[in-house]
């Protein structure tokens, strides 16, 4: 019983919001529409944190780069979202290429790509990704200076 309002509860019912997000989620899978709700989605969210970043910078929010002074594989990701939001692309691109193309490639998947990826063997996946990790921290390790070329 819902005591609030009186009345009863179906347990396990949707609430008006969360059949709202299942419609809204559910969209977002479809083609050419899927990716401009993604891509819509991810636009707003990157101008909204540059705008919250402008007035309040939170400092380093990696916790390896923040006690060690080195970077993870994943630093600058946070970064990618800033500077596209603040309309800065070549420093998004510059901060981490790959969180930039992981998140291009969650925005089309709905076009098909991400059925290519998961009829890759999960060997391969794994394998893909590691080397991507690792690529992604040599790249960080030489933005941030600890790695010469």
């Amino acid at each position: 019983m819902d005591v609030a309002r009186g009345t009863r509860v179906t347990p396990g019912a949707p609430t008006a919001p969360a059949r709202m997000l299942a419609s809204f989620t559910a969209a977002a899978g479809d083609g050419v529409r899927g990716v401009a709700i993604r891509t819509g989605s991810m636009a707003v969210a990157a101008v909204l944190a540059a705008l919250v970043h402008r007035a309040h910078d939170p400092g380093i929010l990696c916790p390896l780069r923040r006690f060690t002074g080195v970077p993870c594989p994943l630093c600058g990701g946070t970064t990618v979202f800033m500077e596209l939001g603040a309309a800065h692309p070549v420093r998004a691109v510059l901060a981490n290429p790959f969180a930039l193309a992981g998140a291009l490639g969650l925005a089309t998947a709905p076009l098909g790509i991400g059925h290519r990826w998961w009829a890759i063997e999960s060997r391969a996946r794994a394998a893909l990704l590691g080397v991507v990790v690792v690529l992604s921290w040599l790249w960080q390790l030489a933005r941030f200076g600890l790695l010469q070329w």
